[in-house]
């Protein structure tokens, strides 16, 4: 079994690990692969409630590995081949409903950016460094960069970063809507939001991440009708029906003076 990305299980909360520090944690061909299946393994789990990523070493993920490309004789179809197999694992963590968090430290370079995008979550070290750097190498986006950073920071932004060379801070990257919210200890943290999760609706949580994801992409009508079939299974649960009913009781019991 790769060691590229460490899964490890704490209960209902999946833990995947990106765990080659030495490269700054750059997703190659067989980590590529790695990332692939941990994903449909990860989101197909009926066991598994919520996901947390993090990363080993100084960086979070400086993107593709380019210097494995470049010294294996890739060809471009060798390239295009490795990014498509990164993108069934992107498209399925971003389409699960199972709610993600990502513990971001140190940089995120490149196609790092849309892994990193991929969690509904995002916790960052104040240390933490944003930056492209695709076209410095003559390359173009990928790992769902063009989608998912417009859709996080907005079209303007998303091309002053990937036709400048420029880096961002966390503050910056906080205030852009790059990341969710900085923490000294950001994977302690990222733990404690999953936990969150767990010990509470967790299948509302994802559910509402994954509407919001889909929304982007589709017509108000469909929106409107996913929403309509979700609330109305998610009624359905007994987690459901035990806290609406348990809000319902709270509610009543409440005197005159207090619902005012």
């Amino acid at each position: 079994m790769s060691d590229s990305i460490i899964y490890t299980r704490e209960g209902a909360l999946a833990r995947l690990t990106f765990n080659r520090p030495a490269s700054l944690n750059a997703m190659g061909f067989e980590m590529g692969q790695r990332w692939r299946d941990l994903a449909h393994e990860v989101t197909g789990d009926d066991s598994v409630g919520a996901i947390l990523i993090d990363a080993a070493g100084p960086a979070f993920c400086a993107g593709g590995d380019v210097i494995e490309m470049s010294t294996s004789g890739s060809s471009g179809g060798d390239v295009t081949a490795m990014a498509d197999t990164i993108h069934d694992g992107i498209r399925t963590f971003v389409e699960s409903d199972k709610p993600l968090v990502a513990a971001v430290q140190g940089a995120v370079a490149g196609g790092g950016l849309g892994l990193m995008l991929t969690a509904d979550y995002i916790v960052a070290s104040p240390r933490a460094k944003f930056v492209s750097r695709y076209a410095n190498i003559g390359l173009t986006p990928d790992l769902g960069v063009s989608t998912l950073l417009p859709a996080a920071i907005g079209q303007t932004r998303a091309l002053r970063l990937l036709l400048q060379d420029e880096t961002i801070d966390a503050e910056t990257a906080l205030d852009w809507g790059l990341v969710t919210e900085l923490a000294v200890d950001p994977a302690a943290r990222a733990a404690e939001v999953a936990g969150f999760w767990l010990d509470n609706a967790t299948a509302a949580f994802g559910q509402a991440a994954r509407l919001i994801r889909a929304g982007a992409r589709r017509t108000f009508a469909d929106n409107l009708a996913d929403e309509a079939r979700t609330i109305g299974a998610a009624f359905d649960t007994p987690e459901a029906k035990a806290r609406v009913a348990a809000f319902a009781q709270a509610s009543t019991s409440r005197t005159p003076k207090e619902k005012a």
